[in-house]
């Protein structure tokens, strides 16, 4: 297993990437634990990990409360000693802000997702860069989409606010890299298996398409006219943390499949 013995928090580990990527980690042989706003989500997939045969703590982390953040790490620390994987697959509600024209837009709506989203990733990834620096080893990763690097409507501050994650990817591995540390983003798109799949649909589809044609919608532009499972998104995620992807840092991980030329 390419992640045995290795210790990896997930925050946004209720949702369904989050959640994906924690199962994938424990199925490598990684003792995961997981974090999210709400415990209810975490504790079934934290027992859905231990029913299948695999490590895995819940607990209740905001991931916009640093010291939340900072009190969760310390208290890993002192269980498994050590965290070696961070992995921020934190999201926002949309309410509000799919389906509203830019022109439209209160700024304050337009600003919520790129602080949030920003906000998020700053903090558990300095916060667990503190506790990697001394041993000199690490892997910090995230989830992009592909708004970061294409133009679409309808959607507020989410494209700008993905395009600042995968800027603080690049800084944060320039500035860690040299301490033992990579840091890593996913670019995965349009996965219908996600809530937020569905809520794109209800707000901007439905009545106008079908679900199912939706999701033609979805995959057209893609090489295969497929678009990745949550499965394909979680196995490449441990992959990238493994050791295996030692050579990779500093960039994200184009998993469009050929939506979008990098």
């Amino acid at each position: 297993m390419i992640l045995q013995d290795k210790v990896a928090v997930v925050y946004g580990a209720g949702g369904a990437i989050g959640g994906a990527v924690a199962r994938a980690f424990a199925d490598e042989g990684a003792r995961v634990f997981l974090t999210g706003r709400l415990q209810a989500p975490v504790d079934v997939v934290a027992k859905d990990i231990v029913t299948s045969g695999g490590s895995a703590e819940a607990a209740e982390v905001d991931a916009l409360d640093e010291q939340a953040v900072d009190r969760h790490l310390r208290s890993v620390i002192g269980t498994a000693g050590r965290v070696d994987i961070s992995f921020n697959a934190v999201g926002i509600p949309d309410t509000g802000i799919l389906g509203v024209p830019l022109t439209e837009m209160d700024a304050a709506l337009f600003a919520l997702p790129i602080t949030a989203y920003t906000t998020s990733y700053f903090l558990t990834a300095r916060l667990a860069a503190r506790h990697m620096i001394p041993n000199a080893s690490g892997v910090i990763m995230t989830v992009t989409a592909l708004p970061a690097r294409m133009g679409s409507p309808l959607n507020g501050g989410y494209g700008p606010a993905q395009a600042a994650k995968e800027a603080l990817t690049r800084d944060l591995s320039y500035e860690l890299a040299p301490q033992g540390i990579r840091v890593v983003g996913l670019r995965p798109h349009g996965i219908p298996e996600t809530g937020t799949m569905a809520e794109v649909f209800d707000v901007k589809a439905k009545g106008v398409m079908t679900w199912e044609q939706f999701q033609g919608h979805l995959a057209g532009g893609t090489h295969p006219r497929r678009v990745m499972t949550l499965e394909e998104v979680a196995g490449t995620a441990a992959f990238m943390a493994s050791d295996k992807a030692s050579g990779m840092t500093g960039t994200i991980v184009n998993l469009t499949m050929g939506g979008l030329d990098d």
